[in-house]
């Protein structure tokens, strides 16, 4: 199976090869010409990993193989590749990252003409195609074109910033950027919009993406945060589809928060459609308590935010994301947006005079933990009954004050376990509990 929850993912010159790279942009141009038409137009970006261009590289080759066009705008937050789909007309984006992996893993994503995650069905037909074998190569006129577009970064911070106006120029922000596809563009929008912008991880080499920073490793920039005299600290991901922020304290403001403080937002402002918010199995117990509060429905759907996106368009609910920092706020992007998100969230803390820390009082997090237990085959999972028994009788224990969620990984062979409990100590005994159980019968 070549599509996880997130696209194509795998160790660059492994598992996903050039070679790969080459047969899925063709299977792509394939797929998208017998629906839009002869020539399909795609936009392509990547992140600032090491294997970037040659992956890019390979891609562009299937794609113009296939009959494509290419659009080439090398380093771009996943975000912005999106948007430009939209701007451009293109029939479909695709971006070369593997968000917050280490470097030497690579991915594929592609965006439909709508600037949307392709849905499964759209995927599978691809995939088909690659394991297939068929896999035509053009010739003459039938062959696609491939050029480099200038510009394309500067004009997605452009649109976010005209869409949020904002004045901060009494805000001091620290910004860790993770070496990745933010590094110009976070601090640009930021500083468009008057704050005082100090910048860390900014310097990318191919090699330091989402190491020991960015929000995967939020502890960098809280201690930065301590250290120095700021009103709060925003740290994204190597593609920029997701933001944590910290307060003036150094405490952590998770996607949990995040959304909470937009969701009271919204709805105080009347701009919450249908006074719901749509987010993910994953969401802590103690957001529903705190939207149940304020009188907003709360929809969950499984982990992954084309999930998410999904159930938005089903109800044309605005808001929607996930713990991990991916927020759509769809008056403003089609798929999470890590620089969209930091600007509505100082936007709301500037309209409502009040500073992170006390924002973020909306809700109290329920005791979390979440435990990555290696296994031979995530999908062993689902028929692994001694596994579901232990899961049952976790779930009976906690009852009504806590929970317990048991899924696979969507990329890597791991078996995620999450338990909310009364107190981190009992947290602690649920996942090691059921740990053990995971790895004797599927590690």
């Amino acid at each position: 199976m070549l599509f996880g929850t997130d696209g194509i993912r795998g160790v660059a010159g492994e598992s996903l090869s050039p070679d790969l790279a080459l047969q899925v942009g063709r299977a792509a141009a394939i797929v998208l010409a017998e629906r839009r038409g002869e020539h399909p137009l795609f936009v392509v970006g990547r992140d600032t990993r090491l294997s970037g261009p040659m992956i890019e590289a390979a891609l562009v080759a299937g794609i113009t193989s296939g009959g494509g066009r290419a659009e080439i705008v090398d380093v771009i937050p996943t975000p912005g590749l999106a948007a430009l789909v939209l701007k451009e007309g293109a029939d479909a984006g695709v971006v070369v990252s593997a968000s917050h992996n280490p470097f030497p893993d690579n991915g594929i994503k592609f965006f439909n003409h709508q600037g949307l995650k392709l849905s499964d069905e759209e995927e599978a037909e691809i995939e088909t195609r690659v394991t297939s074998g068929e896999l035509p190569t053009l010739s003459g006129a039938g062959i696609g074109t491939a050029e480099h577009v200038e510009g394309a970064l500067e004009s997605y911070v452009w649109d976010v910033v005209r869409r949020i106006p904002l004045n901060l120029s009494d805000l001091r922000v620290a910004v860790d950027c993770a070496n990745g596809a933010m590094h110009r563009a976070a601090p640009l929008g930021l500083s468009e919009s008057g704050a005082e912008v100090v910048v860390l991880c900014d310097d990318p080499d191919g090699r330091n993406i989402n190491a020991g920073c960015g929000s995967t490793h939020i502890e960098a920039l809280q201690r930065f945060v301590r250290e120095g005299e700021f009103d709060l600290g925003l740290a994204y991901d190597g593609d920029g589809d997701r933001v944590l922020a910290v307060d003036a304290h150094g405490e952590l403001v998770d996607g949990d928060f995040i959304i909470a403080i937009l969701a009271r937002y919204l709805m105080r402002r009347g701009e919450l459609r249908n006074e719901t918010v749509v987010t993910t199995v994953m969401t802590n117990l103690g957001f529903r308590l705190a939207m149940e509060r304020e009188g907003i429905k709360v929809l969950t759907t499984a982990v992954g935010d084309r999930y998410v996106i999904a159930e938005m368009l089903k109800g044309d609910h605005v808001l929607g994301g996930e713990q991990s920092g991916h927020i759509i706020n769809r008056n403003v992007s089609t798929t999470g947006d890590g620089l969209a998100t930091s600007l509505l969230l100082l936007q709301a803390l500037h309209e409502m005079q009040v500073p992170l820390h006390e924002a973020a009082r909306i809700m109290s997090r329920l005791p979390q933990k979440l435990v990555n237990v290696p296994v031979r085959d995530r999908k062993a999972l689902e028929g692994a009954e001694a596994v579901w028994a232990a899961v049952e009788a976790e779930a009976a224990r906690l009852g009504d004050g806590g929970r317990v969620l048991v899924r696979p990984s969507g990329t890597e062979p791991l078996v995620r376990v999450m338990a909310e409990a009364a107190t981190p100590e009992e947290c602690d005994a649920v996942c090691r509990r059921l740990s053990a159980v995971i790895a004797k019968h599927l590690g």
